[in-house]
């Protein structure tokens, strides 16, 4: 099968498009003929050998959000057949022809692909983050990078549990996070005073999608820690903030991906490009001016 791998960490020009062996589902796994696959900040931060302890062996395919067509399914999977549409994580790499996926949720016929491929990470992400959190009807809840993509679901997970939700942008932004039921204020210096002006009634609790160093200032809005996390930042443990991290998340993408489908929860696509087109993506990716996901089509 067509894949792009590397066998050495560096810049966007190690990674290539090769001939490989296909995978092939194991126990407790399926394999995917992916039609999308989503490109992720971690994934050129491996690249650039920024994660050594989450690389895997060389040569690495990379990428772990994928949508696809179930073509295999391996001994004792469940509740999904050959032909299924489905969404997930992959464990062989998704910029590829094929990928092998454990961790994964049933795609709606009338989700559009591309789509489908951008949701799993973010919406895994803020499930979790504002569950733990706890915000629900009547808070007022802080989002940090409020316009990126994980950011922007939990700003529309959020305010459908009836948040009011503040969040962080440059001002390029503010009228998308407007769209999406958030009130916008600008980072930087002065941010704290921005925040009280939107908030006078205060902030019960902080998600920080950003990891732009806002740890500090989220701390003393909130006046302690009990309600911050963030996903992001590497001050979280020296400052006393719960650092979160994903967790298997399963058939539960459904339920998400049927909101996507019948338009209640939407990720903005930057670009979609051919897979050849991998270098290209992950350097935008890298470049922070993506407005939205970029996919890949192999």
């Amino acid at each position: 099968m067509k894949a792009i791998t590397y066998t050495e960490f560096g810049g966007p020009e190690v990674l290539r498009l090769a001939e490989v062996d296909e995978p092939h589902a194991g126990p407790g796994q399926v394999r995917l003929k992916v039609v999308a696959a989503a490109v992720n900040p971690l994934d050129y931060k491996i690249r650039n050998g920024w994660r050594p302890h989450m690389a895997p062996p060389f040569p690495v395919i990379p990428g772990v959000e994928a949508a696809g067509v179930v073509d295999e399914v391996g001994e004792g999977v469940t509740g999904v057949a050959v032909g299924d549409e489905v969404l997930g994580w992959t464990v062989t790499g998704a910029y590829a022809e094929h990928a092998l996926a454990v961790d994964f949720g049933p795609k709606p016929a009338d989700l559009d692909w591309d789509l489908a491929a951008a949701l799993p990470v973010a919406v895994e992400t803020s499930v979790r983050v504002l569950d733990a959190l706890g915000v629900g009807e009547g808070d007022t809840l802080l989002l940090h990078g409020a316009a990126g993509v994980a950011g922007a679901v939990g700003v529309q997970l959020a305010v459908a549990h009836g948040a009011t939700v503040i969040g962080t942008a440059s001002p390029g932004n503010h009228d998308y996070l407007r769209s999406l039921g958030a009130i916008p204020v600008a980072y930087g210096t002065g941010l704290a005073d921005r925040v009280r002006e939107a908030a006078p009634q205060g902030i019960d609790a902080v998600y920080d999608a950003a990891g732009a160093g806002d740890l500090e200032v989220s701390i003393d809005l909130l006046s302690g820690t009990d309600r911050i996390i963030t996903i992001a930042d590497p001050k979280a443990a020296e400052l006393g903030v719960t650092f979160s991290g994903p967790a298997p998340f399963g058939s539960r993408l459904g339920e998400y991906a049927r909101l996507a489908a019948d338009g209640k929860l939407t990720v903005r696509i930057a670009q979609s490009l051919p897979l050849e087109d991998a270098a290209k993506a992950q350097e935008l990716s890298g470049s922070g001016h993506a407005a939205g996901k970029l996919v890949l089509r192999p």
